[in-house]
């Protein structure tokens, strides 16, 4: 595997910049709890079988049609939750000065947040949400209680973090990443205050990052999914922008973009990546399925195969951990394929070890897996 030996000579010659870079993350916050549906019980605590697959999880929902069930969810953990926390949790541990501003809670840090909000002198704007994640061996359910997400507003926004501090914070993050899109009802009248009213005003930096991801778009109509499609680009008039998407956005903007579908393969992902990025007019197009990664840039494709792990410690929060090891080693000026393979070991490393992973530890993980 060539781009793992370019990845650590990269690295090697690279990571020290992750300490200089600073970084504003949001925008949201969730209390998760990981439970295991069961399927039979044998006894008390963890004394059970949990239903395997969404498939099977599915069936025995269907099968009380007409009737009724009792599905009991096991818990695993409670620990902070949302794109945004755990984006921000991962990046700290790449080094990268991180300020996080999300819901974390409105009138007090809700607990699971307390030693995170510390480290990242964080801004609360709102209550978190909850998410009860159910796991299984072939992907996770979540089941989310958000309303109090309905207070992420620009208003809102200024009155928590005040007018000069959020100009300050703009001016000199190397990177802005805005993600959980789908979850927050004004997320895009956000974005478009920030390019109206913020970023005119902010220090220049054309090598700005600006990061945004959608999360699970398909709940939202197509109008609104073509709204913030658009108004992503407009970013790029002060700086570059990222876009993060799963394979199964992916597939979901290539076809609204009016592209016809293509079968998953590693060539295939590169040319939707492109498609994507130039339909878009977006610096990066970083396309993420479980097993591999493809991105798009100006320099042309990239496409790594990923460490896939049958058998995942945790699996709520891979893809965030994937954006952040893609977003540090761009922020620290690795190239599109060693960016991709950073990206892929973080999320591996996460899946395996629950533990957001340094890029020491990262390094070591690549050389060996």
């Amino acid at each position: 595997m060539e781009y793992k030996t370019k990845t650590l000579a990269e690295l090697k010659a690279h990571a020290h910049l992750a300490s200089t870079k600073k970084a504003l993350v949001g925008i949201d916050g969730f209390v998760d709890k990981i439970v295991h549906p069961v399927d039979q019980r044998s006894g008390p605590g963890d004394q059970f079988t949990p239903i395997a697959t969404i498939a099977e999880f599915g069936a025995r929902i269907s099968s009380a049609a007409g009737k009724s069930a009792n599905i009991e969810l096991a818990p695993v953990l409670e620990k902070l939750g949302g794109n945004g926390p755990i984006m921000a949790n991962a990046q700290c541990a790449h080094g990268i000065q991180v300020r996080y501003l999300g819901a974390l809670g409105k009138t007090a840090i809700h607990p699971v947040f307390t030693e995170f909000a510390t480290k990242t002198n964080a801004v609360s704007i709102t209550d978190p949400g909850v998410t009860h994640a159910a796991e299984f061996s072939d992907g996770k359910i979540m089941l989310g209680s958000m309303a109090s997400l309905d207070d992420i507003n620009y208003e809102h926004i200024v009155s928590a973090m005040g007018a000069h501090e959020i100009h300050q914070c703009f001016s000199e993050s190397d990177l802005v990443a805005m993600v959980n899109w789908t979850m927050i009802p004004y997320l895009s009248a956000v974005f478009n205050d920030f390019l109206e009213h913020l970023l005119p005003n902010v220090s220049d930096n054309k090598e700005r990052i600006f990061f945004f991801d959608l999360a699970d778009p398909e709940k939202r109509s197509k109008e609104d999914l073509l709204e913030v499609l658009d108004i992503f680009g407009k970013f790029e008039a002060f700086g570059k922008v990222i876009l993060g998407l799963n394979l199964r956005e992916a597939e979901q903007v290539d076809q609204l973009l009016g592209f016809e579908p293509v079968k998953n393969t590693p060539e295939n992902l590169q040319v939707m990546a492109a498609r994507i990025r130039k339909a878009l007019k977006l610096d990066t197009l970083v396309v993420h399925p479980t097993h591999d990664a493809a991105c798009a840039t100006a320099e042309g494709t990239a496409y790594v195969k990923g460490p896939y792990c049958e058998k995942p410690k945790i699996t709520t929060g891979a893809g965030d951990h994937f954006n952040s090891g893609f977003v540090t080693a761009r922020l620290i000026g690795l190239s599109p394929a060693a960016s991709l393979t950073v990206a892929v070991a973080t999320s591996g490393y996460y899946v395996r070890t629950a533990v957001s992973p340094s890029l020491d530890e990262l390094a070591e993980f690549i050389a060996t897996w």
